[in-house]
This record gives structure tokens, C-alpha cells and sequence, in this order.
């Protein structure tokens, strides 16, 4: 037997075990080219992939090291006596490769494929490989199989709630944080919200990063439920829920390769909210020329595919199709975005009219989930909670319960004031080009970075005006923001 060491090495979700080369129990000559391997000694075997190490101060002769990931996994102590087995692929990789060659995969294979990557039998490379196969094409039926083997069996249970709501946006708007704004809109008006908040697939803040700087979003489901069941909403990480597993495993690899498609992004957000026990879910999907879905055409396809794979799984889902083609609000990042919902929730004069309009809009879509209501009265019930300051109230309810952050906003002290070359109207605002170097001036990494936008579409400037200014918390992220920003190009198409 070899004594337990942790190696305090984090390798982004890869168990990794390491023994030295002269090894006192078992000959590294006789490990060729398989270098899975299970430990067993902990309540559960842990698998992991096998690294030599030549180093006696890293390794001794009678240690087997594991990594972070794995370390936690097996639950001992450091010392403890653990053995090792190699171990062939997993069973389901031969599924992977029949879809790599075209083939259609049964209920059976993803459920293989799922329970393989959530017992850590996949590496990151066989969950790309997974990823690119499934990428390349998947019918209808093969991804209602994948959303249910990813739902997994443990499903939030709501007890007598009829209607259990949430939303979410098929696509990456820059500062688009209506969630937040509808969750104390549709909480104070008395509809179960347990807002559960995905990893970004587009490596930008996200509505995590945003609520995170206003209050603790790390709940377990027992918290979760007390909390909707006392305030009606929560805004929660999916990190601590225990729900989905396999998921989070898959989309960690998706944010590394960047190979997330629509149809795995659907599989995801569907398995994940039915899980979380929604029964009455509204999706977004933004079209833009600078969006995922550049076209109602193909906004028309998914929708299709979200209403099927949704009534499959006996959700009752809705679909709304909405203007994606300029940033939502005038901050992109998680002070200035946190500052923008509470200006609309405050309903102060300067609260982007955007982002409070769009979330009137959705809550009052979520609204009318309640068969009290008929269609279009969802709106006007809508605005009078957020004027009447019951949807403020009940937002800084949700934050005290879950744990106000005390620590006050704070903007990066690195800026970049960037400023209209001509005179004219502002046409059109580029997404992708606004995300990119909102993530290059650290938004997503640090609270306190991301872009100010000053204009929108529509508004006349004036060659030398204002047009968004970029905040960074260290010198390397703004200069690489700043890089992009010397050829000329800001994101913003003036005509005159």
C-alpha cells in the first residue's frame, strides 16, 4: 500500500495521481499506454490519470499523490493507506466514437455517457471529444435524451407550489442583467423565483459576478428552499446546489475550448432548471447581428426545439424573441451592472430605460403565468411593483437573507476615456467586439472592471464626445485593453 499525499495542484476538474518512478509497490516499466487508474482505500474508488514523478521532494517511493480535485474526492487524510488498479477507457467512450462517426446515440448511451463523466471516468480531452461529436449534430430526440441524463435523478421537490418560476437568456448580451430586476419583480409579487445562475459560456461577467458583489449567492438547496419559501426569490450559484453535476463538469470544459454550441447550451439550461423543480420557465433569445442567434430564422428553429424538448420533460416553457442588437444597459461588468439594477430598482431618473423596459417586459411575461392574470395585464403589474418600490423591497430582502456584502462598490482605478471620432448618429454597437475587450479589461475576474457605456444607438455625438470609458484594476488587463483600442476600431459605427 502507498501513504495518501495531497498535492495542492488545481488541474480544472482532472483528477490527477502521481507516484514516483521507483516506486516501491508497483514497476512503471509495466505501465505503458495505460495510465487510467482507480484509488481505492476512501468510500468510493476515485479515478484519475497517472503522472510519473522523478522528484523524491515531490514524491517519495512509498506516496501516491493527488491533485486538489482529486484530494477532495476521496475524502482521507494525508497518510492513509490507498492502493491503485489501472483501469481500461470508459465503457461509453465507444458511444462517443460511433457519434464521432455519425451515428444516432440511444436514451441508454448518454445515460452511460453522463454517469461516466460524473464518476470522473472522462478526461477534459474525452469530454471535448464528447463535446465536438455531439457539436457536429444531434436530433431532437438525442437531445432530449442528453437533457435528461444531465437532469439526473435528484429534482428539487417545491411541495404544494403550482408554479415555481425562473428565466432564462439564450444568448450573451453585454450588461443584459434583467434577471435580477424580474426576480424582485416577480418575488414581491408573491411567485416562487428560485433564480439559479449558470457559469457564462461566453467567459464575460456574468449575472454570479454581478449579484456576488451585492450579497451571497454560494446557498445548498436546503437554504435555497428556505429562502423562496420566506422571501419568494433567491439568486443562487449553481456551485453549491448538488444538482446537475455532470453539467457544470461539461460546461467548465466548454468556457476552456470555447466549443459550446446552442443545442448543449438548451440541453444545459433545461436539465439544470428542471432539477431546480421549475414547472414554468421563460426563455429569452436576443437576435442581433453581433449575437449567437444572428436571425429570426434560426431563433425560430431553437424555439421550436426548447417547446419540444420542454414539453417532453413536462415543463411548461414559453419563448420570447427580443432585440439583441446592442448592449442591455450602460454598464458591462459587476459594479457597474449591480449599479444599473439598483438604479432601476430605485427607480431613479438616470436608470437605463433600456434594461427597464426589457425587464418589465420578461416579468410581466412571467407574470402571466399566474392563470389570475390574462395576457398583457403581466406588464402593467409589473411596472406598478417596480414604481411603488415593492420590487426595491423586496430585492434588499432577497440580499439580506442570502448575506449582504458589506464591502462598498468600487470601480478599478485604471480608465480610458473613449471618444467619438466624428460627428453623427450612432448606427450600430458591435457585441462581440464590446464583450471581447470588456473581458480584456478584467470584467469577469475583477468586480470592479468592465465599461462604462455613455452613448447608445441613436444618440448624436460630436467628434471628440464621450462614448464609453473602460475600468481596470491592474496594468497588464488595461494595457491589452488598451491594445485593441489603438488601430481605431472602438465597436461603435457612426454615420453622419
Amino acid at each position: 500500500m502507498l501513504q495518501l499525499k495531497h498535492l495542492p495542484i488545481t488541474s480544472f476538474n482532472e483528477n490527477i495521481a502521481y507516484i514516483h518512478r521507483d516506486c516501491s509497490i508497483y514497476k512503471i516499466d509495466n505501465i505503458k499506454s495505460m495510465t487510467r487508474i482507480e484509488v481505492h482505500g476512501g468510500e468510493n474508488p476515485v479515478y484519475a490519470f497517472l503522472q510519473i514523478v522523478d522528484n523524491n521532494k515531490i514524491i517519495r517511493p512509498d506516496e501516491l499523490g493527488l491533485n486538489t480535485e482529486a484530494f477532495k474526492k476521496i475524502g482521507l487524510s494525508e497518510g492513509s493507506k490507498v492502493t491503485l488498479t489501472l483501469t481500461p477507457p470508459a465503457p461509453s467512450l465507444a458511444a462517443v466514437h460511433r457519434k464521432i462517426n455519425g451515428n444516432i446515440l440511444s436514451d441508454k448511451d448518454y445515460e452511460n455517457i453522463i454517469d461516466d463523466i460524473n464518476a470522473g471516468r472522462y478526461s477534459n480531452m474525452d469530454i471535448t471529444s464528447f463535446l465536438v461529436a455531439v457539436g457536429s449534430f444531434i436530433t431532437p430526440n438525442e437531445l432530449l435524451s442528453l437533457t435528461e441524463a444531465l437532469r439526473g435523478d435528484r429534482i428539487v421537490d417545491w411541495g404544494n407550489e403550482d408554479i415555481v418560476t425562473d428565466h432564462y437568456c439564450l444568448g450573451n448580451i453585454p450588461g443584459n442583467k434583467t434577471d435580477l430586476i424580474l426576480t424582485a419583480i416577480v418575488s414581491a409579487y408573491g411567485l416562487p423565483i428560485p433564480k439559479t445562475i449558470f457559469p457564462s459560456f461566453s467567459n464575460a461577467n456574468n449575472s454570479a459576478d454581478t449579484m456576488s458583489v451585492l450579497a451571497n449567492i454560494n446557498l445548498d438547496i436546503r437554504s435555497l428552499k428556505k429562502q423562496v419559501f420566506e422571501k419568494r426569490g433567491a439568486i443562487v450559484s449553481l456551485e453549491n446546489l448538488g444538482i446537475a453535476e455532470a453539467d457544470k463538469i461539461i460546461s467548465s470544459i466548454e468556457q476552456q475550448n470555447g466549443l459550446a454550441t446552442l443545442e448543449r447550451c438548451i440541453s444545459s439550461f433545461l436539465a439544470v432548471k428542471t432539477a431546480a423543480g421549475v414547472t414554468h420557465l421563460l426563455v429569452d433569445i436576443p437576435v442581433g447581428s453581433h449575437t449567437q442567434v444572428r436571425n429570426t430564422q434560426e431563433a425560430m428553429r431553437l424555439r421550436k426545439l426548447i417547446e419540444y424538448v420542454g414539453d417532453m420533460l413536462e415543463i411548461h416553457v414559453e419563448v420570447v424573441i427580443t432585440d439583441g442588437s446592442e448592449p442591455i444597459g450602460n454598464g458591462i461588468g459587476s459594479v457597474l451592472e449591480a449599479r444599473d439594477v439598483m438604479k432601476v430598482l430605485k427607480n431613479e431618473e438616470d436608470a437605463p430605460n433600456d434594461l427597464k423596459e426589457k425587464s418589465l417586459f420578461l416579468a410581466g411575461r412571467i407574470l402571466e403565468f399566474d392563470p389570475k392574470l390574462r395576457g398583457g395585464q403581466g406588464y402593467v403589474v409589473a411596472r406598478e411593483l417596480l414604481k411603488s418600490g415593492k420590487a426595491l423591497d423586496s430585492m434588499e430582502q432577497i440580499i439580506k437573507s442570502q448575506g449582504k456584502i458589506k464591502q462598498p462598490l468600487q470601480l478599478g482605478h485604471l480608465t480610458r476615456d473613449i471618444v467619438a471620432q466624428t460627428d453623427g448618429t450612432i448606427k450600430r454597437i458591435d457585441n462581440n467586439f464590446i464583450s471581447r475587450l470588456a473581458i480584456l479589461c478584467g470584467s469577469g475576474q475583477y468586480s470592479g472592471a468592465g465599461i462604462d457605456l455613455l452613448k447608445k444607438t441613436g444618440d448624436q455625438v460630436t467628434a471628440g464626445d464621450i462614448i464609453y470609458r473602460i475600468y481596470s484594476c491592474n496594468q497588464n488587463d488595461f494595457s491589452f485593453a488598451s491594445t485593441i483600442l489603438e488601430n481605431g476600431k472602438n465597436g461603435f459605427e457612426i454615420t453622419k
